[in-house]
């Protein structure tokens, strides 16, 4: 594998996930597309690392501890906006403002 395939595989799991994240309505999938969106980013960073040296694999694990984090965030947030309105539409979020 070659690092244009590597680049050319991250280019369509970003636009997938770009494709998901305008498309989707309900949060879980917009999470979903969001992580897509991320692990392009990571292979990326490994493609590069591998195929051209340097430090891209400690930077693709960053990423993915902050993706951790972002994951609890959003899930936390898709459970309160399920219990308040039984629903996970993002529509519904901008009513729980205050």
């Amino acid at each position: 594998m070659t690092l244009s395939h590597c680049l050319l595989l991250a280019t369509a799991l970003f636009s997938i996930g770009v494709y998901g994240l305008l498309t989707r309505r309900h949060a879980i999938a917009v999470l979903l597309s969001v992580e897509l969106m991320a692990n392009a980013a990571n292979i990326c960073f490994v493609a590069f690392s591998r195929f051209r040296g340097g430090s891209g694999q400690l930077f693709a694990l960053f990423a993915l501890a902050l993706t951790v984090a972002e994951v609890a965030v959003g899930l936390a947030l898709v459970i309160l906006l399920y219990r308040s309105h039984r629903d996970t539409r993002i529509d519904l979020a901008s009513e729980m403002k205050l």
